[in-house]
């Protein structure tokens, strides 16, 4: 299983994702999802991908192809974000049809973003079907993988003009909420950081699992919530149904 997601407010974009690709009690294996492309001051991608293994190496090889020998489309000559998304989806379909068999589809998910200069700043979820949704003012982030465990906080601290050093510290959290939850997903973490309009690349660092600051970082926060969880008002039982 896998965890992704993507931030977009005003200051720029996060993006964080997990290396887990298969776990069991001995068999544990990591793989990168998360690719960075660019031409500093022109253009900058990154793209976060969960499903089929073979199917978002077959992606991203294509990619780096494509840009190689300056296919007719590639990255580096879209011209807008909507067009990058719209290519990935377009090769992520074209590699799912060509690997199908009548018993099994190898389905992937991906997650673009990025800016070209001239173009707006964006992030896009790109479904297996090859079409796509883009982040807006009233939902900021998009997830692929195992959703559910990292949603609940975004859901509550995350909008458009929350800061670009708070969204990468929510995404950091929603990803320790859906390890601490789910075995299938676990580090090393990578987390990409994008500022609006700069066109250069943006920061990036990978936690590995003994990570310091990771440890300090779930002890902070399950001390937090056990705090909050104590100041809450007590249930009234003397109040009438209406």
């Amino acid at each position: 299983m896998t965890y992704c997601a993507a931030i977009n407010v005003a200051e720029g974009l996060v993006f964080i994702s997990d290396s887990r690709t298969n776990a069991g009690i001995d068999n544990i294996s990591t793989y990168s999802k998360m690719k960075a492309f660019g031409v500093p001051g022109e253009r900058q991608f990154v793209i976060c991908c969960a499903g089929n293994l073979a199917t978002t190496q077959a992606v991203l090889a294509q990619v780096e192809r494509d840009i190689e020998e300056q296919a007719e489309v590639n990255l580096f000559n879209v011209k807008r974000m909507a067009d990058a998304a719209s290519y990935i989806g377009s090769l992520s379909l074209a590699e799912q049809n060509r690997s199908a068999t009548p018993d099994a589809v190898f389905s992937a998910t991906f997650l673009v973003g990025g800016e070209i200069a001239g173009a707006r700043c964006r992030a896009f979820m790109v479904y297996p079907e090859g079409n796509f949704i883009s982040t807006a003012k009233q939902n900021p982030f998009l997830q692929i993988g195992e959703t559910k465990y990292g949603k609940p906080i975004m859901d509550r601290i995350l909008t458009e003009n929350t800061s670009l050093d708070d969204a990468a510290l929510c995404a950091l959290l929603s990803m320790d909420a859906t390890t601490r939850s789910n075995l299938s997903v676990g580090p090393p973490i990578e987390l990409y950081v994008y500022h609006r309009g700069s066109l250069q690349v943006g920061k990036y660092i990978c936690f590995v699992e003994d990570s310091e600051y990771l440890r300090q970082l779930r002890s902070s926060w399950n001390e937090s919530v056990r705090e909050a969880f104590a100041r809450l008002p007590n249930i009234s039982w003397t109040e009438t149904n209406q």
